[in-house]
C-alpha cells in the first residue's frame, strides 16, 4: 500500500469521455482532474513532511534576507575583533617599551642615589676628621708652653744658653720632648730670627748623602720647601749643618762647631 501512496501521479492521462458530450462538458471535466491532482500534491508533501522525508518546499525570501544579514554582520563583528586585538598589541607594546625606559631611569636615578649616599658618608667622614684635627690644633694653640718657652702658631720654641755641637743640640731637644727647629715659612724665619737675637744658633738642617751627591734635608727627614740662604753659603758638604742666622737674618753653614740651639715642638 505504502507503495501506491509515494507514487507520483501521472498527469499525462486524459480522461475519457463521450463523444455525446458537448465541449462544455469537456472542459469541466479537465479542471476537475487538475483540482484532484494539486490536492493530491498537497496530500504528498504532508506525509513527507511527516515521514521525515525531504521536503521539496523552498525557504522563503524573507528567511533568505535574515542569513544574509546575520553572516554580515558576524563578518562586522570579527573585523572589529581582530581591530581590537591590533590596537591592544600596539598598546601593550607602547606600554611595556615605555615600563621598560621608566625602569632604566628608576635603576640610573637609584644608582646616582647610592654614589650621593656614599660620596656623604666619605664628606661626613672626612669633616668629622677634619673637626678633630682643628679642636687638637686649637688645644695645642691654646695650651700653655712650658716655663722658657715661646709660642709661634701651633709650636713651642726653646732658645738655649749653652753651646754645644750640633749632635749634641739635637740629643739635648729631643730630652725635652722636641727636635731642633724646622723653619716652613718667611714668617716663623722671622721669629726665630728675634728669638736668636740675632746669634748664630743650630737649626734641623743637614746635609745629607744621596746618590747624587749631598743634599740639605730636615731632621724629620722632609725636604727643603723654603730657602733663607745668605749669599755664596746653600752649597751642601760632607759633616756640615745650618745655623741661623748671620746679621742679615740669613743661614750659614758650620761643621762640627759649639753653637747655642734651637728646639721646638
Amino acid at each position: 500500500m505504502s507503495s501506491d501512496i509515494y507514487a507520483k501521479p501521472d498527469l499525462s492521462k486524459k480522461v475519457r469521455y463521450s463523444r455525446k458530450q458537448d465541449g462544455a462538458e469537456w472542459e469541466q471535466r479537465e479542471v476537475d482532474i487538475y483540482e484532484s491532482t494539486d490536492e493530491m500534491r498537497d496530500s504528498y508533501d504532508h506525509f513527507q513532511s511527516q515521514e521525515g522525508g525531504p521536503q521539496t518546499l523552498n525557504p522563503p525570501s524573507v528567511l533568505k534576507g535574515s542569513f544574509r544579514c546575520a553572516t554580515l554582520g558576524l563578518r562586522v563583528l570579527c573585523l572589529l575583533m581582530l581591530a581590537g586585538i591590533i590596537i591592544l598589541s600596539i598598546c601593550y607594546a607602547l606600554n611595556k617599551s615605555e615600563f621598560n625606559k621608566l625602569h632604566f631611569k628608576h635603576n640610573k636615578l637609584n644608582h646616582s642615589y647610592n654614589e650621593l649616599q656614599t660620596e656623604h658618608q666619605e664628606t661626613k667622614r672626612l669633616n668629622s676628621q677634619l673637626q678633630e684635627e682643628v679642636k687638637k690644633l686649637k688645644e695645642k694653640i691654646e695650651e700653655k708652653c712650658p716655663d722658657r718657652w715661646m709660642r709661634f702658631g701651633s709650636s713651642c720654641y726653646f732658645k738655649s744658653t749653652e753651646s754645644k755641637t750640633w749632635s749634641e743640640s739635637r740629643r739635648a731637644c729631643q730630652d725635652k720632648g722636641a727636635d731642633l727647629v724646622m723653619i716652613n715659612s718667611k714668617e716663623e724665619q722671622e721669629f726665630v730670627n728675634e728669638l736668636n737675637l740675632r746669634g748664630e744658633s743650630w737649626i734641623g738642617l743637614e746635609a745629607k748623602q744621596t746618590s747624587g751627591g749631598y743634599e740639605w734635608e730636615w731632621v724629620d727627614g722632609s725636604a727643603l720647601t723654603e730657602r733663607f740662604w745668605a749669599e755664596g753659603w746653600s752649597d751642601p758638604y760632607s759633616g756640615h749643618y745650618a745655623v741661623c742666622c748671620d746679621g742679615d737674618g740669613r743661614w750659614t753653614k758650620s761643621y762640627s762647631d759649639s753653637k747655642t740651639f734651637i728646639c721646638e715642638k
